[in-house]
């Protein structure tokens, strides 16, 4: 790694935070004589791959510069008063739970935008589609940059505007029901988590979430916790989403274009999740281990059934749509990350925090090769596309096939690859929770959710048979992949063999900040 001074990387997160804001308005302007070229349209698409290039390398840089040897001390540290009566900062930091979330979400749009500029979305006018993608990024790198209650809040709220557009704007059929669907449930969600989070600042004196992990609760009685923890949870239970308040998440991807799913799950579902680690674990211990049970309960659920709803989508007959079956698989997937907080060990936590990168990159890949899917062949619908003997994707399209074939592998928990490490440490840490939490109760938990490993692969693999495999058709060949999807998808297929295989990686950053946590602020 590369020694940079406190002050460059203070910078650097000030950078990425507030840049694409900036890229945001001037995507908005004319764009100069000289940059314009033949095709204003392009022009404005090559604009948005730049800032989010821009926000990708600022983002290496500061993970390079990153003192890896004190991942649990918060780096690149910016402590500002805003609003002095309510002792409100600006206070942003990042340590080694929120540093591969902030490279993640960098990387993701990155390669939306980039993938956007050559196949650019059917809608109305790419200026506003480059604007909405940069305001959504830059409300998701604050949500994990900043150290402040109520910004965390505003910077949790700023992303629901741009992804109501993407998807209302850009969409594909029913897009205007699955917006507002997605706008009213996460705002319903934000009013009662708000309340929760004001709760703690007025009854604790601030609402630097800093000192309020380093106090671990010992400022707030128990019932104010456990009333804190009820209305932050609804409000990061609906973003995660946990079964039973995940029934906007399936409209809403299968009605989104394929940017805005590949955002969509790729980051906006790790706000949820994100929330309860670092406001609710450290901040609310006893609320926490009040709700564990029924967290962990509910996160099961949410595994077994998502698992088969995606059973039910594959089965012929069903007419179930490609995309709708992996919003419901994520229903499953962070059911792991749930369980894994809801054990309040350091071992499930780590695994929650490593099912949220790989859930990311996997479900990333999933919805960019649907996208592509639905693009050759017009349809996403599982019985059209298999037809009587299967789609024949190895034979009509062989890279396409191997690539839709490594993702869903890679996403039923495959050893080797990224999805296998944190939903077996959210195992671990459900065979032996917390001191205080019933070891019957999450033991009966930690089986039901490895039945559901079962599930995932039955409904993964018969997505690849019918779509995958079958006899070759005297029909046109489709397009393979093209120059530009290899470019967007390569590295999430390199990150998701890179983190399979070498797991230490991404746990020798989250496992010390964790361990920190969960001690209420002490190394």
């Amino acid at each position: 790694m590369i020694d940079i001074s406190e002050s460059v990387m203070q910078f650097l997160l000030a950078f990425i935070v507030v840049i694409p804001l900036v890229g945001a308005v001037a995507a908005l302007l004319p764009a100069p004589p000289g940059l314009k070229g033949t095709s204003p349209d392009q022009a404005v698409l090559r604009h948005g791959v730049t800032v989010t290039g821009a926000i990708l390398v600022a983002a290496i840089v500061l993970a390079a510069g990153f003192d890896h040897d004190h991942p649990s001390k918060m780096q690149a540290t910016t402590d500002i008063s805003w609003i002095p009566a309510l002792d409100v900062r600006i206070h942003l930091g990042i340590d080694g739970i929120s540093l591969p979330l902030l490279v993640l979400t960098a990387l993701l749009t990155f390669l939306c935008a980039l993938y956007s500029y050559f196949k650019p979305p059917t809608g109305p006018s790419p200026k506003a589609f480059v604007a909405l993608l940069l305001v959504l990024e830059s409300g998701t790198l604050a949500t994990f940059a900043v150290l402040d209650l109520l910004l965390f809040f505003l910077a949790f709220e700023m992303v629901l505007i741009p992804m109501y557009f993407l998807i209302a704007r850009w969409g594909g059929a029913r897009r205007q029901a699955a917006a507002w669907k997605f706008i009213l449930y996460t705002l319903l969600g934000s009013v009662v988590m708000l309340l929760g989070l004001l709760l703690i600042g007025l009854k604790s004196g601030t609402f630097d979430m800093v000192a309020l992990a380093t106090d671990n609760g010992r400022g707030l009685t128990s019932s104010v916790q456990v009333i804190a923890v009820l209305a932050i949870g609804i409000g990061l239970a609906v973003k995660t989403p946990m079964w039973p308040l995940h029934s906007w998440l399936p409209d809403a991807h299968t009605a989104a274009p394929t940017v805005g799913s590949v955002l969509l799950a790729g980051v906006l579902l790790k706000m949820g999740t994100y929330g309860f680690v670092r406001i609710l674990l450290p901040i609310t211990p006893d609320g926490m281990h009040t709700f564990a049970p029924y967290l962990a309960a509910f996160a099961v659920v949410g595994i077994i059934y998502g698992s088969l709803a995606c059973l039910a989508l594959v089965r012929p007959g069903s007419k179930g749509d490609l995309k709708r079956l992996i919003a419901y698989s994520s229903v499953g997937h962070m059911g792991f990350v749930l369980l894994g907080i809801a054990s309040m060990t350091p071992t499930g936590v780590n695994g929650a925090l490593f099912a949220n990168i790989a859930h990311g990159l996997i479900t990333g890949l999933l919805f960019f090769l649907v996208g592509a899917v639905k693009d050759r062949y017009g349809t996403a619908d599982l019985d059209t596309l298999s037809g009587a003997t299967g789609a024949a994707l190895y034979g009509r399209a062989p890279r396409l096939g191997g690539l839709l074939a490594f993702a869903a592998v890679a996403s039923l928990g495959l050893p080797g690859l990224a999805g296998f490490w944190g939903e077996m440490l959210a195992l671990f840490g459900s065979f032996d929770p917390a001191d205080g939490l019933s070891r019957p109760a999450f033991l009966t938990f930690m089986s039901i959710a490895a039945f559901g490993t079962l599930l995932t692969a039955a409904y993964m693999l018969m997505v690849v048979r019918r779509v995958c495999m079958g006899e070759k058709r005297e029909e046109p060949q489709l397009a393979d992949v093209q120059t530009y999807e290899f470019a967007a998808w390569t590295p999430l297929v390199a990150l998701t063999v890179l983190a399979g295989l070498w797991p230490a990686a991404l746990l020798g950053l989250t496992d010390p900040a964790v361990q920190k946590l969960l001690a209420g602020g002490k190394s």
